[in-house]
């Protein structure tokens, strides 16, 4: 197994809607490992059903093993793909017509009452991830794969373009014990070997994220002294790109710390 750095930088708006206050959309800032997952593995890894229909179209199979899309593949295939932090981001915001139904408003003529402006009464406004934001997650994955260069990703499907750089095995050592993470994680897929201390919460969907946790079990750190003559290997922009030291933890995977998924 090995250990990739990946970049990815926004080459279109991504929305998604994290929060619904009003005629406000937000996307949160972090991106979601799940959603990440399935835009980089769909199809070479984790099968796409041509038509869902039913309650099969209404129900999430993120770790469902019953269902033919799952994430569950890539625990097989030795993959897993960390949520990724912003190293730079911007917003935009949009302002979109919202659709006439009945449960959201009710659809007025111009110069009735309430409708005597010239723009629409349903309305909404999208808090977009701006282009050219960037971001960093971490792939673990075996050495023979072929990581993408392009992945679409939102509601919008937008274009990302990533870069991947494998870090080398001889900078990676393995440690037990307390330890601090700065890289976003992913509660349910942390083994139950590790215990999380204390951590801020990302509220987000499908599932809350956790940023600058403080955990207690088996990590993989970089060697400081070979960690900084591999980074004078690569050109300036890589460097800037990549963190001063990396903690992550060891034995993770999707679903780790859920029953459904170990069913």
């Amino acid at each position: 197994m090995a250990l990739y750095h990946c970049t990815l930088t926004l080459h279109d708006n991504v929305f998604f809607a994290t929060r619904e206050m009003g005629i406000l959309y937000e996307t949160e800032k972090y991106l979601h490992n799940w959603g990440l997952s399935f835009a980089l593995f769909t199809i070479n890894y984790i099968p796409q059903p041509y038509r869902l229909q039913g309650e099969l179209a209404q129900k999430p199979t993120y770790l469902d093993a019953n269902a033919e899309q799952n994430l569950l593949h890539l625990n097989q295939a030795g993959i897993y793909v960390f949520p990724a932090q912003p190293i730079s981001w911007s917003y935009q915001i949009n302002t979109f017509k919202a659709a006439q139904v009945g449960y959201y408003g009710k659809s007025k003529q111009f110069g009735d009452k309430g409708a005597d402006k010239n723009y629409p009464i349903n309305y909404g406004r999208a808090k977009e991830l701006a282009v050219g934001s960037q971001y960093r997650t971490y792939i673990i994955a075996p050495e023979t794969i072929k990581l993408p260069r392009w992945i679409r990703l939102g509601k919008w499907a937008s274009k990302i373009r990533v870069e991947a750089v494998k870090i080398p095995d001889k900078v990676i050592q393995n440690k037990s014990g307390d330890y601090t993470c700065l890289h976003p994680l992913n509660p349910l897929d942390l083994p139950t070997s590790t215990r999380i201390l204390l951590y801020n919460r990302i509220v987000m969907p499908p599932v809350s994220l956790v940023s600058q946790a403080q955990l207690h079990g088996e990590y993989l750190v970089t060697k400081k002294d070979d960690w900084q003559d591999f980074k004078s290997t690569l050109t300036t922009q890589q460097t800037q790109q990549l963190p001063e030291e990396i903690y992550l933890p060891t034995g993770i995977f999707y679903g780790a710390g859920n029953v459904v998924a170990a069913a």
